[in-house]
């Protein structure tokens, strides 16, 4: 979907359409980054991930809009469910981008060109945006094909026009070649996915290992993996929640606070996907921007905030040596397991009082879903404790009621 959270928001408020918009972070809390523009600040070089003070630079009269998830989850939602009527094999990939597999359809709904464009005409007529589609053979190309022409086109990559069609094309422009990866290739002269392709794979797997070599597959139009649907994407391994602070962490009082609305925020979503985790996680970084990880286990399986914050608190408190202020904080349950599976108990733990605990949080939650995010929460978090400002719940859109 092109544009996406700047062409929600210009949908939502018809004001916007013929201004320079870009859907930003917060200043104040140190989100100050260009989420996503509209094609008329695109037009003066605004691109995502820029500084906002960048952004009005090069395009006068930007118009600042913050960002609205709950409105972009539930178009994201309706798109999914539209393309799901011309396949079953759908597969998310971010909010506003999914592979399709339409090889079981083309009988129904003509080739894989005509259902693309059916999908963009349905789309604009139903939800008032447009998108870009790429059909190929495989997923990497479409992937890349839906990303050469925009806004509202096809593109198709065949077999026998791939390589007059990208090997010209930056190396970058390819699924799986970051920054990182990009300075590495260049340094021995690899630019283009032309280039990557004619290269020994040898080289690359010597140089970048097995992702080397499945770069090397890519480029030469030999990725056979499978479009999987959400569904059946494999367990969850880890639920996590971090923050960047409006202003740095002092203190061990102030960290404690913040690690104990996050782990409250894992727990949620671990009641929610019916898990128990077995150890916890930690990444803190510091003023400087150094981030440093820790990891304990739990001792017992659990989904109870307190359990987690205590073990994620009292290893903060090992392991950080306060030589630099703390910038934004990170609880993540690992070693996941089935809230259903039968769990070794600890001495240590009173098993009644930790029961009684996670039956509290699962009526609060009930309470939270029903009246709104925050409805109940712990007092210690009444008090400002400099985390940007919680998300709504949900958005009103004519027929619905959002709670993402």
């Amino acid at each position: 979907m092109n544009n996406f959270f700047a062409s929600v928001e210009c949908l939502l408020n018809p004001e916007l359409a013929n201004k320079r918009v870009a859907v930003c972070g917060n200043l104040q809390e140190r989100h100050g980054i260009v989420l996503a523009k509209n094609e008329n600040a695109k037009k003066f070089g605004v691109k995502t991930g820029e500084a906002i003070w960048e952004a009005q630079k090069k395009c006068p009269g930007l118009v600042i809009v913050p960002p609205r998830f709950g409105y972009y989850t539930e178009f994201s939602k309706r798109a999914r469910e539209i393309y799901k009527r011309y396949t079953d094999l759908v597969e998310p990939f971010g909010l506003d981008e999914c592979w399709l597999d339409v090889t079981g359809s083309v009988r129904l709904f003509g080739d894989g060109k005509k259902i693309a464009d059916d999908i963009r005409a349905v789309i604009k007529k139903e939800l008032g945006l447009t998108i870009s589609a790429g059909v190929s053979f495989n997923k990497v190309f479409a992937k890349l094909g839906s990303d050469l022409k925009k806004p509202d086109a096809t593109t198709v990559i065949s077999e026998e026009n791939f390589r007059e069609l990208i090997y010209h094309l930056p190396a970058n422009d390819m699924i799986g070649i970051g920054h990182s990866t990009f300075k590495n290739l260049s340094s021995i002269g690899v630019y283009t996915i032309g280039e990557l392709a004619q290269l020994p794979v040898d080289t690359l797997r010597i140089r970048l290992g097995k992702h080397g070599e499945a770069l090397w597959r890519y480029a030469n139009g030999l990725d056979n993996s499978r479009v999987i649907p959400e569904e059946l994407s494999g367990p969850i391994k880890s639920i996590g929640r971090g923050i960047t602070a409006v202003r740095d962490l002092v203190s061990a009082k102030e960290v404690h606070a913040v690690m104990l609305f996050l782990s409250g925020e894992v727990a949620r979503k671990l009641r929610e996907a019916e898990l128990f985790a077995g150890s916890v996680q930690i990444s803190v970084r510091d003023s400087r921007l150094v981030t440093r990880e820790f990891q304990c286990p739990l001792p017992m399986e659990t989904s109870n905030a307190g359990l987690i914050e205590k073990y994620a608190y009292d290893m903060f408190c090992r392991k950080y040596s306060w030589q630099n202020a703390v910038r934004s904080v990170t609880v993540r349950a690992i070693k996941l397991v089935p809230s259903s599976c039968a769990r070794q108990l600890d001495m240590q733990v009173d098993i009644q009082r930790l029961e009684r605990k996670e039956k509290i949080d699962s009526v609060a939650d009930m309470i939270n879903k029903h009246y709104g995010k925050g409805t109940l929460k712990p007092l210690t978090l009444v008090a400002d404790i400099h985390i940007p400002k919680l998300r709504p719940d949900g958005a009103m859109l004519p027929g619905f009621n959002i709670r993402p």
